[in-house]
């Protein structure tokens, strides 16, 4: 791939493929995580005497022109955190949208309105996609993707824009994201562990048979480990389990032996009748659950089983909360596993959405190494899967 810090942006107009798809309170963002990420990124771009077209999409509009997936709200977030006048153009394509850019002078933005108001952005049809990309980078001198949240969707925006601009490359946030995670696989300092949470193995299957052989340790967590416990003999109550899925969790765990990898599951939870009953928390000693009770997180002496294989790791990556984290009843353990890789001391990456705001809701946003801004394309990497995203770049260079 080519990289920004390597181009001269200096009188070329630049458009840049950024995520925004952030959540909003009417017209307010309430989650500005994302935009600030990208903000080296504009910033070099506009300092280097380049003109910056943003391009981006909110929400799932499929198509069609909806006023509540506008991006006005966000070009006003931006304006103000840029410090610079951000207009949204009506549209990200059309004679109206190719004058503004005409009209850009160095130092100047201009954002496109939503890519998903259009059906070519998200088509099935390449060629379709090709030809909307080709509208879109017309005019403009550079290409810069700096969106990995949206590396692994075969979006116009994401996989033709590349090839269809006269030069393309990743901006910072892009080849920081690329960085770490490849680093992370591909040279990991030892011990590497992994850490899968969340609620199904069925989401996670193809992680955990990536993961094996690649890292030390797999420790798993969450809902997701009722099934692992059940698939080992040990009754799991009403709680969530996937039994169709047993036969899968004893595949790892025997191909996990034979290729190194060392699992590591709870041995204790904090039990309640659901989710809502959190006063009525009890914690299960033994590691097993009593019929009308469900495991709602990981126990205290999992955190500390956890910590122990944590303690001097050398590359810790993370996906997925240890528990229902969402009720502060059912949340001590995805923060106490947070705590537990921070004293490690290892290089570490988070990424998913749900594991973010854990991160952020123990005040450890600072203490970890990096955190990933995609949750699909972080989902993907851990899976082996190429992006299509980076792909799109390296096919770029080439040209």
């Amino acid at each position: 791939m080519l990289y920004l810090k390597d181009i001269d942006a200096s009188g070329k107009k630049v458009l840049i493929r950024v995520d925004y798809n952030v959540p909003l309170d009417g017209t307010r963002v309430t989650d500005d995580t994302r935009i600030r990420e990208s903000l080296p990124t504009l910033r070099h771009i506009l300092a280097s005497g380049g003109a910056a077209v943003i391009c981006c999409h909110l929400g799932q509009p499929k198509g069609e022109v909806k006023p509540e997936f506008s991006l006005a709200p966000v070009a006003a977030h931006l304006a103000g955190l840029l410090g610079v006048s951000v207009p949204l153009a009506g549209d990200c394509v059309g004679a109206d949208v190719k004058a503004k850019i005409s009209a850009l002078a160095s130092g100047e933005v201009l954002m496109l309105e939503n890519l998903r108001f259009h059906k070519a952005e998200t088509s099935k049809d390449a060629a379709e996609r090709m030809a909307f990309a080709k509208e879109l980078v017309a005019g403009l001198d550079l290409y810069v993707s700096d969106a990995f949240g949206v590396s692994h969707r075969p979006n116009a925006s994401v996989t033709e824009a590349p090839l269809a601009a006269p030069k393309a490359c990743a901006g910072f946030l892009m080849e920081k994201e690329w960085r770490y995670l490849n680093g992370a696989f591909s040279d990991p300092k030892r011990p590497f562990v992994a850490i899968s949470g969340g609620s199904k193995v069925s989401s996670k299957l193809g992680i955990l048979k990536n993961l094996l052989g690649k890292v030390d340790h797999l420790i798993i967590g969450g809902a997701m480990a009722n099934t692992f416990r059940l698939a080992q003999g040990i009754e799991m109550g009403d709680s969530l389990v996937e039994r169709e899925l047993l036969d899968d969790a004893r595949s790892i765990m025997a191909a996990a032996a034979d290729a190194g990898t060392h699992i590591h599951l709870p041995v204790d939870f904090v039990l309640a009748g659901s989710f809502k009953d959190s006063a009525a928390a009890v914690p299960s000693h033994t590691g097993a659950v009593p019929a009308g009770l469900m495991a709602l997180d990981v126990g205290p002496k999992s955190v500390e089983v956890f910590a122990q294989v944590l303690k001097g790791a050398g590359t810790v990556v993370w996906n997925g909360p240890m528990g229902a984290f969402e009720n502060p009843a059912f949340a001590a353990g995805s923060i106490g596993v947070a705590k537990a890789i921070v004293a490690s001391g290892a290089l570490s990456i988070v990424g998913g959405g749900d594991t973010d705001a854990v991160v952020h809701a123990a005040h450890l946003g600072e203490k970890f190494s990096f955190i990933s801004t995609g949750g699909g394309s972080f989902l993907e990497f851990l899976e082996g899967k190429e992006l299509p995203g980076f792909k799109a770049l390296e096919d770029a260079a080439k040209q």
